[in-house]
């Protein structure tokens, strides 16, 4: 059994001056990896659907938790990217804008998401920006284009980008009686197009504070070993790793062991790394990858249970297309051509974390009929058989 992966040592190398957070900064990893682009372009011309290929993720969390870090650390190792505020941007800046030539003639302008294209596009503080400016992220974010009609001209241009953001409560900290969008203040269509939604809380726990507390400290002092109670905490789960060699190690267990007990990798190779990986792999998706997904997502949908409507936690189409991505992005960080079942098993872990996240309520009970969410079964049928065609079968899962 593994120990480790090269995907948990590319987690440990993304800011490494953040303590913790590792499921979020595994997020991030994937979302600059991205997922395997339709041969065909935007736009698949055998089925007439369009297959979006970038991960979106949303961080939202108390002040204080090191999301605007992780953001300019996702823009200094994406190879293309653009990193704007939310509360200084406009529905203008962030897509296109018309300008009047010289000569009379209209000239178009690109915005953040469209000089972004092929490349990620990091946006701070996003819930100070206002409900109409962020209605202009709907086409780009999912149709992964902008369309434009003004002034006499027709344009459509590509914004191909991974869009990740951050957000601070509306209140200052975050209610966990309050769903996502209520304590955002955003519209759920916009909120339903990000495949990861974070939520970091700032609670007090003795052993994480004086991981952080000590890490701030030494980077005070200039100094690079770490402090004892990080070493001292590294030993013993080492030792629990070692004398478990027989289990199946989830991802929660493997990041903050190799977090504490690898060196990270410098920025620049972690840049060529993914910049590597996003132009020469190009994972495809097996049956025994689906089937993982495929269980997960169905067990979602029906819990074996679950006794009304209520039980299942309301998902979409886009979350089943985001399994696949993150599957897709997953595999992307082995450099490998084919995404495996511990690929799946990964990424079911990692959004089963943030399931819970989003629909965990104030007493600590996940409350499955806060989403806000319409699920359509024929459309998932054919979105997953696009993928990998015969992996999926629904009739036998529908009651």
């Amino acid at each position: 059994v593994r120990m480790a992966f090269p995907f948990d040592l590319l987690v440990r190398s993304l800011c490494p001056s953040i303590i913790g957070h590792d499921c979020v900064k595994a997020g991030i990893l994937l979302g600059l990896l991205g997922g395997t682009p339709s041969s065909g372009g935007l736009e698949d011309t055998k089925s007439g659907l369009t297959i979006r290929s970038n991960i979106h993720c949303l961080i939202v969390g108390d002040p204080g938790m090191g999301k605007s870090c992780l953001l300019l650390a996702s823009q200094q190792v994406a190879a293309r990217s653009v990193y704007v505020g939310g509360n200084t941007s406009s529905t203008t800046g962030l897509t296109v804008s018309l300008s009047k030539e010289a000569g009379g003639e209209v000239g178009i302008e690109a915005g953040a998401l469209v000089l972004a294209d092929q490349g990620v596009c990091c946006i701070d503080e996003f819930d100070k920006m206002a409900r109409s400016n962020q209605d202009g992220l709907l086409e780009a974010m999912e149709q992964q284009r902008i369309s434009i009609a003004k002034a006499g001209a027709i344009a459509s241009l590509p914004s191909r980008c991974a869009v990740i953001a951050a957000a601070n409560p509306k209140q200052g900290k975050y209610n966990l009686n309050k769903t996502v969008a209520e304590n955002l203040n955003i519209a759920p269509p916009l909120l339903s197009r990000f495949d990861l939604v974070f939520i970091l809380r700032d609670n007090a726990d003795i052993d994480h504070d004086k991981l952080v507390s000590g890490n701030i400290m030494n980077m005070y002092r200039q100094q690079d070993n770490h402090n004892d109670d990080r070493s001292r905490s590294a030993r013993k789960r080492q030792k629990t790793m070692e004398s478990a060699l027989s289990k199946q190690f989830d991802i929660k267990q493997r990041l903050p062991w190799v977090a504490q007990t690898q060196n990270p990798l410098p920025a620049e190779l972690l840049k060529d790394y993914i910049s590597y990986a996003r132009e020469y792999c190009k994972p495809k998706l097996t049956q025994e990858a689906a089937a993982v997904l495929k269980n997960y997502f169905m067990t979602l949908r029906y819990p074996e249970n679950g006794q009304c409507r209520n039980d299942s936690v309301p998902i979409t189409t886009r979350q089943l297309e985001a399994l696949i991505r993150l599957s897709q992005a997953r595999a992307k960080s082995c450099l490998r051509e084919f995404v495996l079942k511990e690929d799946a098993e990964d990424v079911v872990e990692l959004m089963r974390e943030s399931v819970n996240q989003v629909h965990m309520d104030s007493d600590g009970r996940l409350d499955k009929t806060r989403g806000e969410f319409i699920f359509v079964i024929i459309a998932s049928t054919q979105i997953v058989s696009n993928y990998c065609p015969g992996a999926i079968n629904y009739t036998d899962y529908i009651p």
